[in-house]
């Protein structure tokens, strides 16, 4: 069974070259991302996420809601692998994939296809797997000839479906979105938000961030709300859906 442990998770960031007084008084006092702890000369730390504990279980459809910099897309980036803990840990029980900022790391010079494979090398995707769906992921973009060209030649909308086709083609058991579900022009934003539909109903653990309280509340059953790094709510929604959750994982 899919399952996620958090015990007394905390990260931090450390930003240097704040010297400058005024500089540093611009940081602490608007900070929002977590909580500004006191540093030395030109070292500012920042504590992201401060001492989370959760229990996440099959069946569990997460908002994570919050401020700007409240640590949504910190706790998503740490459970992705992307951030390490500072101190906690994280325990996780099921394959997980990951639909945050695909697009930071496409290759301008490369083609939407040889990009094709390199995001999802990113996403640990192997080649074989990639060879097999090159065609579906293709077609979904609705793309056509400019596979073949230079990603430096897309709109930010064409980038968005590439990255998100990508993203979006393989099933696993725990799944991470952070904010924009829909991805290019309006007809495409339904088109993918249609596939994510289809992942929530198969993916048994779903933690999503946004801003939006009619997402959450459409798609979720269990609500995080987060400020400075810590989890203020842990909150049971309705169950937005009259099928069964938790379905068989890929």
């Amino acid at each position: 069974m899919p399952h996620i442990s958090i015990t007394n998770l905390s990260i931090d960031f450390t930003i240097y070259g704040t010297s400058s007084r005024s500089l540093k008084n611009r940081i602490l006092d608007r900070a929002t991302g977590g909580r500004v702890m006191a540093g030395s000369g030109e070292i500012v730390q920042v504590r992201a996420l401060d001492n989370v504990t959760l229990d996440i279980r099959s069946g569990d459809r997460v908002g994570l809601a919050g401020h700007n910099g409240s640590g949504k897309t910190t706790l998503l980036r740490a459970l992705a692998g992307i951030f390490k803990p500072s101190a906690g840990r994280i325990d996780i029980e099921g394959t997980v994939s990951a639909q945050l900022d695909a697009m930071a790391g496409m290759e301008p010079d490369s083609t939407g296809v040889e990009n094709v494979y390199l995001l999802g090398a990113m996403l640990g995707l192997s080649k074989r797997f990639l060879d097999a769906r090159l065609d579906e992921i293709a077609a979904f973009t609705e793309l056509g000839d400019f596979l073949e060209l230079p990603v430096r030649s897309y709109s930010a909308g064409m980038k968005a479906r590439l990255a998100f086709a990508v993203s979006s083609v393989t099933e696993s058991e725990i799944l991470l979105i952070d904010e924009g579900i829909g991805a290019g022009d309006a007809a495409f934003q339904q088109k993918a938000r249609d596939r994510i539909d289809g992942l929530f109903h198969a993916t048994p653990i779903v933690l999503l961030a946004t801003h939006s309280d009619a997402l959450i509340r459409s798609y979720c059953n269990r609500l995080l709300t987060l400020e400075h790094g810590r989890v203020l709510e842990d909150e049971r929604l309705p169950d937005p859906r009259t099928a069964p959750l938790g379905g068989a994982a890929a």
